[in-house]
């Protein structure tokens, strides 16, 4: 089970530093919360959703995207495996 802390929020923002996105956290009319500007690899989140909600944008976002986990640092690959493995039971779970 994944844990909503600001341990883990950093280390999302860390993953998502390896793989070349800036996460910014600012205000505006974002319809799901989140704005992707993909040509510059930026991720801007509601600076005034909490870590719970931060986590689930990011957490989204990174399953749009196709991570090469041979590119990640060493230091950041344990907790990028950590979470494809939540992700393959959370859709076994749900048959999909």
């Amino acid at each position: 089970m994944f844990k909503y802390t600001r341990n883990n929020l950093k280390k999302l923002e860390n993953l998502f530093g390896a793989i070349e996105y800036t996460v910014r956290y600012e205000k505006g009319n974002f319809q799901s919360g989140y704005c992707m500007v993909e040509n510059r690899k930026i991720v801007v989140i509601n600076k005034f959703f909490d870590i719970e909600a931060r986590i689930n944008c990011l957490l989204e976002i990174l399953s749009s995207l196709e991570v090469n986990p041979d590119e990640l640092p060493e230091e950041i690959l344990p907790f990028y495996q950590k979470l494809e493995k939540n992700f393959q039971e959370k859709m076994v779970e749900n048959n999909l």
